[in-house]
C-alpha cells in the first residue's frame, strides 16, 4: 500500500524533489492557494491516505512552489475522533518520508487557555501534553517505538519561524499545546486543569503526526491559530462553525509568517 502511493505520488510530481511539506489544520486550506505551478492529488488517488470526515478539511496534496520553495502542502488530515486510530497518519507520513520529506510543519486550530492570546492569535508550540490516553506508536513491534521527545519541536525551525515573525511585524505567542481526544470540546474543569498542568492552548490533533514524524526521523515545527478561548473562558458554548469561522483570521497571519520563512530559506537539514 504505501509503495503503491509512493510510486504514484512520485509520477505525479514529475521530477520535483520537495524536501518540506504542510500539514494544513480546519480552516488552514487557503494557503494552497498561494501554491505556484500547483498539482493537485486527492488523497483518494493515494492508498493509505486518510479520508478525513471533518467539514473544512479538503483531503488532498497539493504540490508545487510556495515562496519560490518546492513544497508539498495536505490539505486536511484524519482524526483520532473519527475513528479512535492515534496511527491514522502514519501511511502518508511514512509515504512523504520515502519521497524524501525531512522537514514537517505542521498547523492546526486551536482554544487557548491564556485570555492573553485571544481568537485571530498564532502560537509556535514549543512543547506538548498528550492527554489523550493514546499514542500512535502503540502496537510497533520495534525499539524504534521508544522515541525521544526531549526535542520533539526541533529548535532551528523554531527560530527560524520567529525571526520571520518578527521580520514582518506578526505577533508570535509561544507555548505548550495539549492533545485532548475530542470530539467533543472540553469542560471547563478540564480546561483549568490545563492551565495548571501548562497548557497554553487546547486542541485535538498534531501530537499524533509529531510522534509519528519523530519515529520517521523528520524535523518537526507546529504551530495553532487560535480560534477561540476555551471553555469556561467566557460563558459561552463552543461550536465547531466557530472554529470554522475563526480559523482563517489567524491563517492569514501564520501565511505570512511561513511565506517570510521560505523566502529566508529553512535551516539546513541535520538528519
Amino acid at each position: 500500500m504505501i509503495e503503491k502511493a509512493l510510486d504514484h505520488l512520485v509520477e505525479r510530481l514529475d521530477g520535483m524533489a520537495p524536501t518540506v511539506a504542510l500539514v494544513l489544520g480546519s480552516g488552514l486550506g487557503g494557503l494552497v492557494d498561494q501554491v505556484e505551478d500547483a498539482r493537485r492529488i486527492s488523497y483518494a488517488e493515494l492508498p493509505g491516505f486518510p479520508r478525513s470526515g471533518v467539514s473544512g478539511h479538503a483531503g488532498e496534496v497539493v504540490a508545487g512552489h510556495f515562496a519560490g520553495t518546492p513544497v508539498l502542502m495536505l490539505s486536511g488530515r484524519a482524526h483520532y475522533y473519527e475513528h479512535g486510530n492515534a496511527a491514522a497518519m502514519r501511511p502518508a507520513l511514512e509515504v512523504l518520508a520515502g519521497i524524501g520529506i525531512t522537514q514537517l510543519i505542521l498547523t492546526n486550530a486551536a482554544g487557548s487557555v491564556d485570555p492573553e492570546m485571544g481568537p485571530g492569535s498564532v502560537m509556535l508550540l514549543t512543547d506538548h501534553i498528550n492527554f489523550s490516553g493514546s499514542n500512535p506508536l502503540i502496537g510497533e513491534p520495534s525499539d524504534r517505538r521508544f522515541v525521544g521527545l526531549t526535542e520533539a519541536y526541533d529548535a532551528g525551525l523554531r527560530k527560524a519561524i520567529e525571526k520571520a515573525a518578527k521580520a514582518t511585524g506578526t505577533d508570535l505567542h509561544k507555548g505548550v499545546y495539549m492533545w485532548f481526544s475530542g470530539p467533543c470540546f472540553e469542560t471547563p474543569a478540564e480546561i483549568r486543569m490545563a492551565r495548571i498542568m501548562g497548557a497554553n492552548a487546547v486542541g485535538m490533533s498534531t501530537v499524533p503526526e509529531v510522534i509519528l514524524a519523530r519515529f520517521l526521523g523528520l524535523r518537526v515545527a507546529a504551530c495553532s491559530v487560535i480560534t477561540n478561548l476555551a471553555a469556561g473562558m467566557t460563558g459561552a458554548e463552543l461550536s465547531h462553525q466557530e472554529t470554522k469561522d475563526m480559523a482563517p483570521l489567524g491563517g492569514a497571519r501564520l501565511a505570512t509568517i511561513l511565506k517570510r520563512v521560505f523566502q529566508d530559506g529553512l535551516p539546513e537539514n541535520k538528519v
